[in-house]
């Protein structure tokens, strides 16, 4: 946990540090770009994530993206040794309250065999923003095994490079008695690169950190 932190800090440090070379804007959500360009954007983002009292592992996401078309792989996500893969497509507008919705259709298999249908939810208005992403998890060998998954964050752009906000998670990847994980994140971006910590039941004897790296290109 604390070599974890240490590692994530540093990477935070760095991106600090680069401020003025900050580029453009992040894509909304998980995609590697906005639904306006017509042209192939891709992104990959790994989540090493620090289980106090469990086993730590890394899970991971790739996401490809052509106008409003998306689709997205996740591995160790839904659970531990499983893979998942979608495709949906985006819907946007707004002016002041700007949004984005992207309907998923998708399956998993591994440790966890399941059809995933989905939604991604993007809201930002002003330097502040809300992110969900929901899915049914509908295991196909044992119907008592499955659940609604949930990832959401409330964020504040503090400055063109820094965004804080707080978190919360729903899943059973993590084992233990809560399902539903809730605590602080900071995210900072350098050009293409964006690196997060995340800091999940803080103060408890079920802690969990995740660290984020993620590239778009």
């Amino acid at each position: 946990m604390r070599r974890a932190a240490r590692c994530a800090a540093a990477l935070l440090a760095f991106a600090a540090a680069a401020a003025a070379l900050a580029g453009e804007d992040d894509a909304s959500g998980r995609r590697a770009s906005s639904p306006a360009k017509a042209s192939w954007e891709f992104g990959l983002t790994a989540y090493p994530t620090s289980v106090r009292g469990g086993d730590n592992y890394t899970a991971a996401i790739a996401a490809a993206d052509r106008g409003p078309l998306h689709f997205e792989v996740r591995h160790n996500y839904e659970a531990i040794d499983t893979t998942s893969a979608f495709v949906g497509w985006t819907l946007s507008g707004g002016d002041a309250l700007a949004w984005e919705l992207t309907p998923l259709l998708g399956a998993a298999r591994g440790t966890t065999q399941a059809y995933v249908p989905g939604m991604e939810l993007s809201l930002s208005w002003k330097r502040f923003d809300y992110y969900i992403e929901a899915e049914y998890v509908h295991d196909r060998n044992e119907q008592s095994d499955s659940y609604t998954y949930a990832w959401s964050e409330l964020g504040f752009k503090a400055s063109e490079w820094l965004r804080v906000g707080a978190a919360a998670q729903r899943t059973k990847a993590y084992g233990g008695e809560r399902e539903l994980q809730r605590g602080p994140f900071l995210q900072a971006s350098w050009r293409r690169a964006t690196f997060g910590a995340y800091w999940f039941n803080p103060g408890s004897g079920q802690q969990v950190f995740v660290g984020s790296i993620g590239l778009t290109f």
